[in-house]
């Protein structure tokens, strides 16, 4: 090769990785915020009964900018599982992450995997509530399981101290450890501006999945907020203080003659077990200044608690939010990236003396969903169209141009950022499973379907792999039970009983609309595969009462 035609070869491919280097550029990079149980009820955006406290308001700003999604569900409201059906793109059954033990090997972190074969530098930052190490990631800094409030420590993919740590009640691993002092919801944000700023690969696009403890369960917020919302009255559900006419629910979470109600869920009241009043027993007494109250003012006390609790929580989120909003604009990189805010599933706050989440009930299966992208989204928009956990890394994968792996069972909403009409083969209802029978907060196993205006529940009583099997309920009046619970449908009229206090399933006037809610059901749960044909029993009970 003479001379010249060498300095003409090195010239064109300066050019050529000038140019790889442009294109990757351009494309999105991806933000992945997530919460752990921020009910869309506590987000301002989402108009409910907490909205006038104004809780969020910079996810709020951040909405009116981009995109609302107002039909977001879970396919399995709690936190293992519902996570890896997002990291998936699979439903639990597919995926084996059913409860919170079932593992998901870092192998099938499909969503990292696939931005990271595209090219992306990724990162996973905060709570990941998996039994393994994030798979295919550049840098994670995760906490061991549930993880700590104040001065977390993290699970790391560099520069950790090995450590035994306990992940959970049947699991202890060494892993390399980092300690940071501080409140969790702000070590997280420090960490994921830290690898923005200082770690990620410059010259490659980035997706970090940035995921928020807060505000799970037991709430511990900054103490910069213990004063927030002190003097305020917290707006109750109308349904904190039970259901006096007996329509709500069934035999199935309530017993016959209400034999369970003592048993079932987690309460506000002290009805329950696992209840708030009694968890809060001292400060109600402080409260109270030496006045005799009755259940009913108990149970009031103990919801301003648990509501204050949780939204000094949301108040550190939000604001953590904004720190990761500013940096992005201060250094030029607001425009092209996919901003996306979510929780991994709702949270009951009081509505039907419930605490936690687990139900099918529309404040445990409701997400907020929240998309920020101004080169495709127009600002102001809203969505109704009915999405689940298992569409976001196919939509994702869409919008940077990476092909879906044919193992993922969601699809992408892609078009709906543009304001396009919902295509006739959308899906118009959301398929649901809750698979921990009567574990931690005893909410029974149970199945269904939600439609844009109803609800149909299947509880079909018992567990699926025995690991709580052996346990024996006992109630208040001194009666036991073994592990399994009654059988039955429930089944909701959205459009006139929103907050879902009348179950209207042996109703003649709605024989036809579950009668098709029930062949919708059977149809998903055959294109998806959640057959049961592992578990004969349960596959049995649904056999035999389908048709009832």
């Amino acid at each position: 090769m003479t001379g010249r035609s060498l300095f003409s070869f090195h010239i064109l491919f300066f050019l050529s990785l000038q140019l790889l280097s442009a294109a990757e550029r351009e494309r999105p990079n991806v933000l992945f915020i997530m919460c752990d149980d921020h009910a869309a009820t506590a987000v301002g955006a989402y108009g409910g009964r907490l909205a006038s406290l104004n809780p969020t308001p910079n996810l709020d700003r951040l909405a009116k900018r981009g995109v609302i999604f107002d039909n977001v569900y879970c396919v399995n409201s709690i936190c293992t599982p519902s996570r890896a059906s997002i990291l998936t793109g699979q439903y639990s059954h597919r995926n084996r992450v059913r409860d919170l033990y079932d593992p998901l090997a870092g192998d099938k972190n499909i969503f990292s995997r696939e931005f990271k074969k595209a090219g992306y530098t990724t990162a996973v930052i905060g709570k990941w509530h998996l039994a393994n190490d994030p798979g295919y990631c550049d840098y994670f800094a995760v906490l061991p399981g549930q993880g700590f409030y104040r001065n977390p420590i993290f699970n790391v993919s560099e520069g950790g101290e090995p450590k035994k740590i306990k992940y959970s009640s049947i699991l202890t691993r060494e892993i390399p450890i980092i300690r940071k002092k501080g409140h969790s919801t702000d070590v997280i944000t420090d960490l994921s501006i830290e690898w923005l700023d200082k770690k990620r690969d410059k010259s490659k696009p980035f997706m970090l999945m940035h995921h928020f403890k807060a505000p799970h369960d037991y709430f511990t917020s900054a103490a910069r907020y213990q004063k927030y919302l002190e003097d305020v009255e917290i707006p109750e559900p109308k349904t904190l203080h039970g259901h006096p006419d007996g329509k709500f629910g069934s035999v199935a979470t309530r017993g016959e003659n209400d034999s369970l109600v003592n048993f079932i869920g987690s309460s506000i009241s002290n009805r329950a077990r696992r209840s708030y009043v009694k968890y809060y027993e001292k400060e109600i007494k402080e409260l109270a200044k030496g006045q005799e109250l009755t259940e009913r003012e108990k149970t009031s006390l103990a919801y301003q608690i648990y509501l204050k609790k949780y939204l000094r929580c949301v108040k550190g989120v939000d604001d953590n939010l904004q720190r990761l909003i500013d940096y992005l604009e201060k250094n030029d990189l607001l425009e092209n990236t996919i901003i996306v805010y979510t929780s991994d599933q709702g949270m009951m706050l009081g509505e039907h003396d419930f605490g936690d989440k687990r139900w099918m009930y529309e404040e445990s299966l409701k997400m907020p969903f929240v998309m920020h992208y101004p080169k495709l989204v127009k600002a102001g928009m809203r969505n109704d169209w009915m999405i689940n956990t298992t569409d976001f890394a196919p939509t994702l994968f869409d919008l940077a141009g990476i092909k879906t792996p044919a193992s993922m069972q969601g699809h992408s909403f892609r078009v709906a950022l543009t304001g396009e009409k919902e295509p006739e083969s959308w899906r118009q209802a959301i398929y649901y499973r809750y698979w921990m029978h009567l574990a931690h907060h005893h909410v029974p196993a149970h199945l269904g379907i939600r439609s844009k205006k109803h609800k149909l529940i299947f509880f079909y009583g018992t567990d699926f792999n025995n690991i709580h099997r052996g346990k024996v309920i006992t109630r208040n009046n001194g009666n036991r039970f073994g592990k399994d619970t009654p059988i039955a449908w429930e089944f909701y009229d959205l459009e006139k009983d929103p907050q879902e206090t009348h179950n209207r399933y042996h109703d003649p006037e709605y024989a036809e609309i579950i009668a098709k809610l029930k062949t919708e059901l059977w149809k998903q749960r055959a294109e998806i595969g959640d057959t049961d044909s592992e578990y004969p029993k349960i596959q049995k009970i649904v056999a035999a009462h389908q048709n009832e």
